[in-house]
């Protein structure tokens, strides 16, 4: 059964869950796009969280979301590793993520993704994210990005 964990700062496991996380990130995303040297960094900023799916002894994929303001959340890396996408590891990350930026009772949750990316294209749609403007250069002087946003009602 896959249990979805947030990383603590404080946990017993925090550097085999990184370093596990580091491989994925290694594999997924093109060197340039990687957060794989940066990570703990990344992970150790005040407003910033990771959520990641674990399955057994192994991390399926995970989460990374920060709140740089109290009115807008970002998420800056969802990944699930080949062998379990399509399972819907990504979709109960995300819904996770976001779950966890409403508690910060935030307006808006941005994100930047690769127009030829379909399938986080349709997962994103899927749970309500709006194409906002596509940026040019984004990931690379050939490679673009789409960046998205879900708004909330504020009462």
């Amino acid at each position: 059964m896959a249990e979805i964990v947030e990383l603590q700062r404080n946990s017993a496991n925090w550097a085999k869950v990184v370093d596990d996380i580091v491989r994925i990130e290694k594999k997924i995303f093109p060197k340039h796009e990687s957060l794989a040297r940066s990570f703990d960094e990344e992970l150790k900023k005040k407003n910033s969280g990771l959520l990641y799916t674990q399955l057994g002894e192994d991390i399926a994929g995970y989460v990374m979301y920060s709140w740089p303001s109290s009115l807008s959340a970002c998420i800056t890396k969802l990944a699930v590793k080949e062998n379990y996408r399509g399972q819907g590891h990504g979709e109960k990350l995300l819904k996770a993520a976001i779950q966890k930026c409403r508690t910060r009772n935030v307006h808006r949750i941005s994100l930047h993704v690769d127009p030829t990316r379909t399938a986080a294209m349709q997962l994103y749609k899927k749970l309500g994210f709006q194409v906002d403007t596509l940026v040019e250069g984004y990931y690379s002087s050939d490679r673009n990005a789409y960046r998205m946003y879900l708004d909330f009602d504020m009462e």
